[in-house]
Formats: C-alpha cells, structure tokens, sequence
C-alpha cells in the first residue's frame, strides 16, 4: 500500500508524449483517484493540464515541484 496518489515522472520528455503517457496512466486508475505528474516547465507543463482539462479530467492541483523547473500536476480521471 502506499501514502500519497500514483505518481509519473515525466520530467525530459518531450510533447506529445507528456500528454499520451498521462492519459494511458490515468487510465489504469479508477475515476477520481489521483495522479501526480511531474513535468518540466514550458511546453509540457502548459499543454498536458490544458489537454487533460480539455478531455474532462479533474485538474486538482499546478505548481511547482521541489526540484527547480519542474511543474506538479495533480489529476484524476473523471467519473
């Protein structure tokens, strides 16, 4: 068991595949249940919530990470 949502780091990947690897990893959890995804700031750290916004996801939380240039993103699937 562990404390805390499912993590993705995604920190050096590059778009589209930010986006793509967040949908495929939201997908295996059950609605509402909460992902945190680490992504690097810029693109990837405007597009993926905007897109998961966009599909209906429930954006929870953006911000920043404990690592400088680094975006935190906490999402769930919609029920």
């Amino acid at each position: 068991m562990t404390d805390g949502p499912a993590r993705l780091d995604l920190r050096g990947v590059g778009c589209p595949l930010t986006f793509v690897r967040t949908r495929v990893a939201l997908g295996r959890l059950a609605p509402g249940v909460p992902l945190e995804v680490l992504l690097d700031e810029g693109e990837p750290a405007e597009s993926v919530p905007r897109t998961c916004g966009e599909e209906g996801d429930l954006i929870l939380a953006v911000g920043p990470w404990e690592e400088p240039g680094v975006v935190r993103l906490l999402v769930a699937r919609s029920g």
